[in-house]
């Protein structure tokens, strides 16, 4: 789940981590009476939407009277926000956030984020900051300091050290920038972060440093025990397709592609989604129906990949092992009683009772039902039909 920059500061602010003041507004008129409320000779108005990129893409002003963050505001709000990390269709702005400017030496780079690889934190640093990361990462990679957190010690005061010595910061600077991180990786913990961005984090001149930019994603599987923070959960930046499917335990992402793929097993599903790609198809989603599938699940799931315009057939590519073959084929015939499918439906079953599950459609008499022997055979046929429906 991620939040909006307003949001991540309030946290930042909850651990010390500095940061320039700030209000929230969803209209011109709030936005003006919010700038007469700042002390600053300059204002900033900022676009809130789960993205980055805002600046190039309109989505960031630099002002100076209330007047002009009224008239920015009212350009701002209403408007679609396409940056290089939102879709074609862009974000519509229904926010934004008036915050103070500041006398700016440098700009740098400080996140924390989960390494998957090693399975513990780490804390990344560039000097090039207020630029899109991913472009340094691929043009100059060494430019990133990466420093791996034990979580059972936390950040140490040395790899702080060595990460302000790597930005080539002096003296002073170091003692306000270990102060800075410690209180960065303590919200990070305590939060169940599982991405923490300032981009840029600013050096003033007077040696402190800001979080001019912030941004947090955090573990779904953890928001049971942060309430503070899923009430800051905005539904309107979420696919409202996988906004139902966690309503029904099921993982959903949207992608692309037109041939939807309804699996068991986030493995299974990766492994699915690449053998679509190896037969020269495009896969329309990721939907992982879990280990405990029924008739309502998979007809859910069946409902939310045909809800995408662009799904041209459906891919089912079950594993049974706790939840037997034949169960699932009797949902899926179940599903097409209570939803319209009107396009091919492949299904591949294999496991336990996968030869009762095979007969079951069989005699179901539903013309878009086509079985498959195996995932090769599954993913070939899939793609056929959509080559040829597509031709």
């Amino acid at each position: 789940m991620n939040i909006h920059e307003y949001q991540a500061k309030q946290i930042f602010k909850d651990f010390n981590v500095p940061v320039l003041d700030g209000i929230a507004v969803t209209t011109a008129e709030e936005a003006k009476k919010a700038a007469e409320q700042l002390t600053t000779s300059k204002f900033v108005v900022k676009a809130q939407i789960h993205a980055g990129g805002r600046g190039k893409g309109g989505g960031v002003k630099i002002v100076n009277t209330p007047q002009e963050v009224y008239e920015a505001a009212e350009k701002m709000l209403g408007m679609t926000l396409i940056t290089h990390q939102t879709s074609e269709e862009g974000k519509l702005v229904k926010k934004l956030y008036i915050e103070s400017a500041a006398n700016i030496t440098k700009e740098y780079y400080l996140g924390i984020t989960l390494d998957r690889q090693n399975g513990v934190p780490m804390m990344m640093a560039s000097t090039e900051g207020g630029v899109e990361i991913e472009k340094v990462a691929e043009e100059t990679p060494d430019k990133i300091i990466k420093t791996p957190i034990n979580p059972l010690f936390g950040l140490q005061a040395f790899q702080i050290r060595e990460v302000a010595f790597g930005l080539g910061l002096n003296k002073e600077q170091s003692k306000y920038f270990s102060k800075f991180a410690s209180a960065l990786y303590a919200a990070y913990a305590q939060k169940d972060a599982e991405m923490i961005e300032i981009n840029p984090l600013a050096l003033l001149d007077d040696d402190r440093m800001i979080a001019l930019d912030a941004k947090m994603g955090f573990d779904d599987n953890a928001l049971y025990r942060q309430e503070e923070v899923l009430e800051m959960r905005d539904f309107n930046e979420e696919d409202p397709a996988e906004t139902e499917a966690g309503k029904y335990g099921l993982s959903y992402v949207k992608l692309d592609g037109n041939v939807g793929c309804m699996v068991n097993g986030a493995g299974l599903a990766m492994s699915t989604m690449d053998i679509i790609k190896y037969k020269g198809g495009e896969p329309a989603n990721f939907l992982d129906v879990g280990g405990s599938a029924n008739a309502e699940t998979v007809a859910k799931g069946m409902e939310i990949i045909l809800s995408d315009k662009n799904v041209k057939a459906i891919f089912i590519n079950i594993f049974g092992g706790i939840v037997r073959c034949e169960r699932i084929a009797n949902g899926i015939i179940e599903a097409t009683k209570s939803i319209s499918i009107d396009v091919p439906v492949i299904v591949r079953l294999d496991g336990t009772n996968a030869k009762e599950a095979k007969e079951i459609l069989k005699n179901a008499g539903i013309s878009q039902l086509i079985t498959a022997e195996n995932l090769n055979e599954g993913a070939e046929k899939a793609v056929n039909i959509v080559k040829e429906v597509t031709a």
